[in-house]
């Protein structure tokens, strides 16, 4: 071997560990949580098949996704639905004091979530999958109120939705064609 074979494989070497550390924190850094597990049946010829349905909320820095499983035992409907979370993570902008920049309201069917923004300190006051997702996401101050139907996955994805309508102040001077100084 030449010495230019031997670099040019210590370089390969180097990339691909490299590479392999970047993906080992990428997965250290997931938070995955589980909302719901629900034992499901459906009526066939002989009886009942019964099955189960997981709602998972994956996330990490300012990155959330909602996935759904549906398999014949838990594990399996976990797996899936923390896979089709990762599948779906969506950018969120926070605010260096962890809230949101603005008021926000998000509809899903016949959920209905308004976020607001609260004071540092006064921590994540939500109910159910609301207050999940927010963690999830890394915000730490904020006041959120469901309004509607009780749906876990429903009022999940609402809030989704809220947070997906936010804009930071860079983007409404961009959107406006104005500096950012002059909305302060």
């Amino acid at each position: 071997m030449t010495k230019e074979t031997v670099n040019t494989n210590l370089k390969s070497k180097n990339k691909k560990n490299r590479d392999n550390q970047k993906r080992r924190m990428f997965r250290e850094k997931i938070v995955e949580k589980i909302v719901q597990i629900k034992r499901v049946s459906k009526v066939v010829k002989g009886g009942k098949k019964i099955s189960f349905r997981v709602v998972a909320i994956v996330g990490f820095n300012r990155n959330v996704g909602i996935g759904v499983g549906k398999a014949n035992d838990v594990t399996n409907a976990v797996k899936k639905a923390v896979a089709r979370g990762k599948k779906k993570l969506t950018k969120i902008p926070i605010t260096k004091t962890s809230t949101i920049p603005h008021k926000v309201e998000g509809i899903y069917g016949a959920c209905n979530v308004i976020i607001r923004p609260s004071p540092v300190g006064s921590g994540v006051i939500a109910g159910s999958s609301t207050r999940t997702l927010l963690e999830v996401v890394g915000i730490r101050n904020v006041v959120a109120k469901q309004i509607g139907s009780k749906n876990s996955l429903n009022n999940a994805r609402a809030t989704l939705v809220a947070l997906q309508g936010l804009k930071n102040i860079s983007e409404t001077a961009e959107d406006r064609d104005v500096t950012v100084e002059s909305l302060y």
